[in-house]
């Protein structure tokens, strides 16, 4: 029943990670929190391996196809940024982890900041159309914004969150499904760095090899579902997916934090 429980919640947080843009790890690490299925370290790195999975079979399938809508001068300073922000996110977490003691408490940590950000995050979609979207080009800036993507990505532990295309939304005027493309491809470079950081200082968490086949096949499978889906709904659709989506994390977030807390 387990098994099944987290299949479910992994194949349904990749359908709609793969349909927002967001990487369904936001959905899938406070959903197994919430659950007490495993160690908050554990769904930490399970929920990247996955949304790794979902992300990289994404992105290659774009590439392969002809249909990525990223442009490389903004793409590649963004990547850069996030390989950097992921190994800084990892080492950021192994270092409150340990100064609380190893303990659940960096659980209700996570949950505390991930209801900020989503709840920034809804704010800014509510009143989207009164916000005048910059245009950006500047390296050192992409740079800035791969990097701190990348951070709290890693730190959360949820390969990647609606503040993605917040930031790619306001601060290079991409439409939504373009952003949800290069949200992607930022959660990709973050978290292949984030697992290396982790595998090379040897703090891989104990985890069962099985959740972690189940996971990330999950993964792969809500991608090739989220996509067919993507290609027959409008931007306007996703966005109200999007902001439902909001709404509900910050609800798990309050609940994840005062069951750590």
């Amino acid at each position: 029943m387990e098994y099944v429980l987290i299949a479910a919640v992994c194949l349904v947080s990749s359908i709609i990670g793969a349909l927002c843009g967001i990487g369904g790890g936001v959905v899938i690490k406070p959903v197994l929190d919430s659950l007490g299925l495993m160690s908050v370290s554990t769904a930490s790195f399970l929920s990247g391996l996955t949304v790794l999975s979902m992300s990289c079979y994404t992105i290659t399938l774009l590439f392969m196809k002809h249909e990525a809508a990223i442009k490389r001068s903004i793409a590649l300073p963004l990547c850069a940024g996030a390989v950097v922000g992921g190994i800084a996110g990892k080492i950021m977490f192994n270092m409150v982890s340990a100064a609380m003691g190893g303990g659940n408490t960096i659980g209700a940590i996570q949950a505390a900041c991930l209801f900020v950000l989503v709840g920034g995050t809804l704010c800014y979609t509510f009143n989207k159309h009164r916000i005048h979207q910059l245009d950006v080009d500047n390296v050192a800036v992409e740079l800035t914004v791969g990097l701190v993507l990348g951070l709290l990505s890693a730190f959360l532990g949820i390969g990647g969150g609606p503040f993605n295309l917040i930031a790619l939304s306001f601060l290079f005027s991409m439409p939504t499904k373009v952003a949800a493309q290069n949200s992607l491809l930022i959660i990709l470079c973050s978290q292949i760095a984030s697992v290396v950081q982790t595998i090379a200082t040897s703090s891989v968490p104990e985890f069962s090899w099985v959740n972690l086949i189940l996971m990330a096949s999950m993964g792969v499978l809500g991608a090739v579902i989220g996509r067919s889906i993507n290609k027959k709904i409008s931007d306007e659709t996703v966005d109200k997916l999007f902001s439902g989506l909001n709404v509900v994390i910050m609800f798990i977030c309050v609940y994840n934090f005062f069951r750590y807390l």
